[in-house]
């Protein structure tokens, strides 16, 4: 049983939305729906540039804030100046990291199913290691795999094989449940993994048989 981390284990989509609007109100002013919902896209863009490897994190990041910046009629600045500013906003970022409440239920029915875990992530080995540790699931979700350490990003085939070889498993024996219909499902099933779409917010494709709305829902797919 193999998860995704970021909005499936970790809710990062929570805490990045607090964290723009405590880090946005410090130096422009109140988060307003439509500024988040450009941070998000901002990240969206950026990052996918990165998993396609365009760009290098920290250009991304550099591109990120660029783009707000942009948004919100300030000046350019350096790459130092925007490297300062994303300091600022991951702090206020990294101040409200929370685990889903729905993520104990989950590892109590793999435990219970007898079942090995492990983590596949797109993301930098370090940050990604800091959020298990921060919400408590270090040493209890293994082993934890993350674009960086593998040298590619999920939809690559080649981060599903790099992660059944590390399970020493055939892909089949795989099941992986992601919260990203794209890369989690779609993706790994062309890998020849089983996948489970976590679907919370209810806006996956109307055509999806494996969805669940909560990790609380996964029993019926660990048979």
């Amino acid at each position: 049983m193999v998860f995704d981390l970021d909005d499936t284990l970790f809710d990062h989509s929570g805490s990045a939305t607090r964290g723009f609007g405590t880090w946005l109100a410090g130096f422009h002013g109140p988060a307003t729906s439509e500024l988040t919902a450009a941070w998000f896209e901002l990240q969206d863009l950026h990052f996918g540039a990165w998993r396609a490897g365009l760009v290098s994190m920290a250009e991304q990041r550099r591109r990120r804030i660029g783009g707000l910046l942009d948004l919100l009629g300030r000046p350019a600045l350096e790459p130092a100046e925007l490297d300062a500013l994303w300091g600022d906003y991951f702090l206020a970022y990294r101040s409200g990291w929370q685990r889903f409440d729905d993520a104990e239920a989950a590892l109590a029915l793999v435990a219970a199913a007898g079942l090995r875990t492990g983590i596949l992530t797109n993301g930098p080995e370090d940050m990604q290691h800091d959020k298990l540790a921060v919400i408590g699931l270090t040493g209890r979700v293994g082993p934890v795999l993350t674009a960086e350490g593998l040298g590619c990003a999920k939809p690559d085939p080649r981060a599903y094989a790099g992660l059944c070889a590390a399970l020493g498993l055939d892909p089949a024996a795989v099941l992986y449940v992601g919260d990203d219909h794209d890369l989690d499902v779609v993706a790994a099933r062309a890998a020849g993994l089983r996948a489970v779409h976590l679907d919370r917010r209810g806006t996956g494709p109307a055509g999806e048989r494996d969805r669940i709305a909560s990790l609380r829902d996964l029993a019926a797919h660990l048979s």
